[in-house]
């Protein structure tokens, strides 16, 4: 399969997509193509596929391939379709990634080797064997909270010489990381914010995007933050912020895919679904969850027009 006609920049909203599942445990493509049409319809610029949040280490390599095929058909011509790379080794990455390009991906997030903790000169190395190994272009997940392992500026700085390692999804939880990034390359890598309770602090340090999670259930949302950010309406930005922030920490814990997956069902873009060896949340832990969703439905604001910048 060719690429995709569509040509991207990285930046605005990229939902982190989530993987829709049958209570069969099978993908379920209908309630999948309907969450992402609505993410294109308000206005996401791309969709990340096999995430967290897309459960991928659950995935078969099969049906990784079914999903990025059933995304450039449905909306390929509109957003860019751009696949998470995570694997143990280097070989199993750069498969990959070369499978995503024969397929017609757009581009790659590219995560630092998984389970094993490499040192600076193996991680740039990892990196560098994909970027090799590919045209597409590369976005680095630097997320050291979770996968412990950062990717520095002296690290940035090696990588600068492969022309398509040019983003990176900053979730290092530190603000002023963007301003390091700014001083130390300028525009040579755009910076998409990874972490849901903080991207509008990062969109107005300057971050390009946000790759978004609660975004799955809440497009219009999201979308509306950005859009109002880049157009100088912060006051507007700023009031859906605050009602959507006991929403977005939803995704920094343990349990963001069972957490998303119910507020999906909320706002009628999923099925609820998650995949062994997650479980479906239960007793308090659960109600706590439905509260949260329950006052924000009850408060949703009118955002419609903030569509007018798309």
């Amino acid at each position: 399969m060719k690429n995709s006609p569509f040509s991207f920049k990285w930046e605005g909203v990229m939902p982190a997509i989530t993987t829709q599942f049958s209570a069969d445990n099978q993908l379920d493509l209908v309630a999948f193509k309907k969450n992402l049409n609505a993410q294109v319809n308000a206005g996401a610029s791309g969709i990340i596929l096999g995430g967290t949040l897309g459960e991928a280490s659950t995935l078969t390599p099969n049906e990784k391939n079914t999903l990025v095929a059933t995304t450039l058909k449905e909306v390929g011509a509109k957003a860019a379709v751009v696949l998470n790379i995570a694997e143990q080794s280097t070989q199993d990455a750069v498969e990959a990634a070369q499978n995503a390009e024969a397929q017609g991906a757009n581009g790659l997030m590219l995560l630092p080797p998984m389970r094993y903790k490499a040192t600076d000169r193996e991680t740039v190395a990892y990196f560098e064997a994909v970027a090799n190994a590919t045209s597409l272009p590369i976005m680095i997940y630097n997320n050291p909270v979770d996968y412990k392992i950062e990717v520095t500026l002296e690290m940035f700085d090696a990588l600068k010489k492969h022309t398509n390692i040019n983003a990176v999804k900053e979730s290092t939880r530190d603000i002023t990381n963007i301003t390091r990034m700014r001083s130390r390359f300028g525009d040579r890598f755009a910076i998409l914010c990874g972490v849901d309770t903080l991207a509008m602090e990062a969109l107005v340090m300057g971050a390009d995007g946000w790759v978004a999670g609660l975004v799955d259930a809440y497009p219009e949302e999201t979308c509306a933050i950005y859009h109002y950010i880049k157009a100088g309406e912060l006051n507007k930005a700023l009031e859906i912020y605050r009602w959507f922030m006991p929403l977005l920490e939803l995704d920094i814990s343990p349990q963001l895919v069972q957490n998303i997956k119910l507020c999906e069902v909320a706002t009628g873009l999923g099925t609820g679904h998650v995949r062994p060896p997650r479980l479906p949340l239960e007793g308090k832990e659960e109600q706590a969850v439905l509260d949260i969703i329950a006052t924000a439905m009850k408060t949703r604001l009118d955002i419609s027009d903030y569509k007018k910048h798309l």
